[in-house]
């Protein structure tokens, strides 16, 4: 049965989008546009939240990026995507690392909302304070070319699309090994058929004013 995608181009759709491409999912493309349209039938039927990506799949409803990426590898094990049993570990670890520590600092920090500097207070938060989370992070990439080591993982759709959009936006700092890292995952053809897609989509939305 076809997925059915409910994406909004700019958004973290796009994460969804890339990881439906890299499983080879078959899917039809809902957009669901900001404001009223998200707070209607979508949220009644799909996601409460009122937000998006989502996927209806077998009666059944997948949202949060992290969740969708690894659901996409499970459900798609042909693709070649799901980690073997020494993989699993960092697979899991930095797929929930970006899920948790990682987008809570760049969240913060974007908000203005700085950890004090004091030992008790950073203990009472998942991440400890910015700079910890980004200097393990990068960390990881000098010494791995990828989550699990030199091949390519559904966990790298994940923590790559946080690492290209933070130093896109800035909400990342300019690390080499980020840019070596960002590089191996956007030279991927799943990559670059799905960004062109929600390229195209986001330059028809401005058109259309």
């Amino acid at each position: 049965m076809s997925i059915i995608f409910y994406t909004n181009p700019m958004s973290r759709g796009q994460i969804a989008r890339w990881a439906l491409h890299e499983a080879g999912a078959e899917y039809e493309q809902r957009i669901v546009g900001y404001g009223e349209e998200m707070k209607g039938d979508y949220a009644r039927d799909v996601n409460p939240m009122g937000k998006v990506p989502a996927l209806q799949h077998i009666g059944q409803v997948v949202t949060e990026c992290a969740a969708i990426c690894h659901y996409l590898a499970e459900t798609h094990p042909e693709a070649g995507l799901l980690p073997n049993d020494q993989e699993k570990a960092d697979y899991f670890r930095w797929l929930f690392y970006a899920a948790g520590p990682l987008e809570q600092a760049i969240s913060n920090k974007a908000l203005g909302f700085e950890i004090p500097d004091d030992p008790s207070k950073r203990g009472t938060v998942g991440y400890g304070h910015y700079d910890l989370v980004v200097d393990v992070l990068e960390k990881k990439f000098a010494n791995s070319d990828y989550v699990c080591g030199d091949r390519f993982t559904m966990a790298d759709v994940y923590v790559g699309s946080h690492v290209t959009w933070g130093m896109q936006f800035g909400s990342l700092p300019e690390r080499d090994s980020f840019h070596a890292y960002a590089s191996r995952l956007t030279g991927r053809e799943a990559y670059k058929a799905a960004k062109a897609i929600d390229t195209k989509l986001i330059e028809e939305a401005q058109a259309q004013g």
